[in-house]
C-alpha cells in the first residue's frame, strides 16, 4: 500500500514538473500602423479578436490619426511609436514632422525621407536633427491622448549607430517609455518572407516549438486591396506583391488555431504594457549587438 502511494506521488510530481517546466511568454508586435488605411483596417481586425498584442504606430505618416481613433476603442492593445526616418514606397512618400526646412539632412531632393538606411546615412544626417525629429514624433504620439508604452524603430534607422541608440535610450527614459528589444526578447519575423499561402502554417509550427523565455513575433499585416496593391517598395530587398504577403500575415496572426495552440500549451500572451506593469522599466537592458 505504502509502495503504491509512493509510486502515485512520484507520478504526480513528474506531471507537476512537466507542467511547470515551460514558462513561455509570447509578445506579438504588429508594425506600421498609421502607414496607410489598409494597414489600419487589418490591425483593427486583429484587435477585434480580443487578443492582446502590441502595435507600433508611424506617427510621421498620413494615416496616424485614423490609427489613433481605432486604438482608443481597443484598450487591450499596447501602443508603441515606430520611430520613422525612412519612406520606402514608390509614389507614396512621407517626410519629417518638423518639415524638410527644419531637418534638411534627413530628406531627399523633394523633401521626403530616404527609402533606405543606406541612402539616409550616405547623406551624412545631422545627429541634432535626428534627435529633434524623433522627439517630435514622440510628442505627437503622447499628445494624441493614447497611452504610449514603448518605442521601436522603422527599418532600424533610429538605432543605426551606437550614438543614435544612446539618443533613443535617453529619449525613452525622458518620456518614461520602454524600448522594444530591451526585455531579452527572442526575436522572430518568420511570417515576413515565408511563401504566400504558407504563413499560417509557418507561424503555428514556430509557436508549437517555442521553448521557455519571452518570444517576440513581429508581423506586418495589411489588406490585399487597391491601396496596398499600388504600393511598391523602392528597395531591391523589398518583397514583391507586398499586399498579398501582408494579407497572408493577417490570416496567420488572426488564425483561431494559433489562439487555441497558445491556450493548449499554456503560453502567456504579453504586451509591452504588461511587461512594464509587471516589472517596471528598470528591467530593461541594452541587447548585445555586434555592429551598429
Amino acid at each position: 500500500m505504502i509502495k503504491n502511494i509512493v509510486l502515485i506521488l512520484g507520478v504526480l510530481t513528474l506531471i507537476t514538473c512537466s507542467v511547470r517546466q515551460e514558462n513561455i511568454r509570447y509578445l506579438i508586435r504588429l508594425d506600421d500602423m498609421g502607414m496607410c488605411h489598409s494597414v489600419n483596417m487589418a490591425i483593427e481586425q486583429v484587435a477585434e479578436t480580443g487578443m492582446p498584442f502590441s502595435t507600433s504606430v508611424m506617427f510621421a505618416c498620413p494615416w496616424y490619426e485614423e490609427a489613433v481613433e481605432i486604438l482608443k476603442q481597443h484598450p487591450q492593445v499596447s501602443v508603441g511609436i515606430h520611430l520613422t526616418l525612412n519612406a520606402e514606397w514608390a509614389g507614396y512618400r512621407w517626410g519629417p514632422i518638423l518639415g524638410p526646412e527644419a531637418v534638411p539632412s534627413l530628406v531627399d531632393s523633394v523633401g521626403t525621407f530616404f527609402p533606405s538606411r543606406t541612402k539616409l546615412f550616405e547623406n551624412d544626417p545631422d545627429v541634432g536633427e535626428i534627435t529633434r525629429e524623433l522627439r517630435a514624433q514622440i510628442e505627437r504620439a503622447i499628445n494624441t491622448g493614447l497611452k504610449i508604452d514603448y518605442v521601436d524603430y522603422h527599418m532600424g534607422a533610429a538605432v543605426q549607430t551606437l550614438e543614435l541608440r544612446q539618443i533613443v535610450e535617453s529619449l525613452a527614459a525622458e518620456y518614461g517609455l520602454a524600448m522594444s528589444g530591451y526585455f531579452g526578447e527572442i526575436y522572430s519575423n518568420i511570417t515576413y518572407a515565408t511563401a504566400i499561402g504558407s504563413k499560417a502554417d509557418s507561424l503555428l509550427a514556430h509557436a508549437a516549438r517555442m521553448g521557455e523565455g519571452l518570444h517576440m513575433q513581429v508581423v506586418h499585416v495589411g489588406l490585399d486591396e487597391p491601396e496596398m496593391q499600388a504600393m511598391q517598395d523602392l528597395n531591391t530587398f523589398g518583397l514583391k506583391e507586398m499586399s498579398r504577403h501582408r494579407q497572408d500575415e493577417l490570416k496567420a496572426v488572426s488564425n483561431p488555431a494559433l489562439r487555441q495552440l497558445v491556450k493548449d500549451r499554456g503560453i502567456e500572451l504579453v504586451t509591452y504594457g504588461s511587461l512594464v506593469r509587471d516589472g517596471g522599466l528598470e528591467q530593461m537592458e541594452r541587447p548585445e549587438i555586434e555592429e551598429y
